[in-house]
């Protein structure tokens, strides 16, 4: 008797765990599609502004740019457990969205520049869909990824950085391949801690997908440019 209640309870534990695994990635991706809205709505508006004062300075707008939004990660962070948490993490995606336009200015001066656009948002949405599905349908905890993958992203920061300096295209071109890697295993990773409960924070564990796909679609789209666009 007492080993069947004790059965009965386990169940029930398990039950209540996975409801609560369910729901916060569920409520990830409802927050994951809202926040497309303010990212295409900044990229919009930064497509057709006047970005010439990067072109004077390029390294301190990119690390004036890099220091605002890294300090609006952490205020989301901060703010995580209330409702300004989604309000700033929309302010977040809407800045990340504007920052986006040079690059897409760039790619609009090509002649295929929109397909290309097109095709590279098309692919990290395929990359996101297969990584998600795996992570979520195996249940797999793909937590031993965790400290390859961030000595992995300290390096794309600091190579990062340094082309900032010294603008090799090659650099920079084998820096965006490994990013395409690095991200989609940081996908693999994120999605697999909401489903076996080590991110139970839908606001945290939106920031951290949305991350990963936004830096996805700008390293293929850098690839697709230098392997596949068609100058004027």
């Amino acid at each position: 008797m007492q080993s069947n209640l004790r059965y009965t309870t386990s169940a029930t534990q398990t039950g209540k765990l996975d409801a609560e695994r369910n729901k916060v990635l569920r409520n990830t991706y409802w927050m994951l599609g809202l926040t497309m809205i303010p990212t295409v709505v900044g990229a919009a508006i930064g497509t057709n502004m006047n970005f010439s004062f990067l072109a004077q300075s390029p390294i301190i707008g990119s690390l004036v740019m890099l220091a605002v939004m890294i300090g609006l990660m952490f205020a989301v962070s901060a703010t995580r457990n209330s409702i300004w948490g989604i309000v700033l993490l929309f302010a977040f995606t809407f800045v990340a969205g504007w920052w986006l336009g040079p690059m897409l200015q760039y790619a609009l001066h090509f002649k295929n520049g929109a397909q290309l656009i097109g095709i590279a948002a098309a692919g990290t949405g395929v990359i996101f869909f297969t990584l998600a599905t795996i992570a979520t349908v195996t249940k797999k905890d793909f937590g031993f990824m965790r400290n390859f993958l961030m000595v992995g992203l300290v390096l794309i920061i600091i190579a990062s950085l340094a082309n900032l300096f010294f603008a090799i295209p090659a650099l920079s071109l084998a820096i965006s391949a490994v990013a395409v890697l690095l991200f989609s295993g940081f996908i693999l990773f994120d999605v697999s801690r909401i489903v076996n409960g080590g991110e139970t924070n839908y606001v945290m564990a939106t920031l951290g997908i949305y991350l990963s796909i936004y830096n996805l679609f700008i390293s293929l789209l850098q690839l697709l440019l230098a392997f596949s666009g068609e100058r004027d």
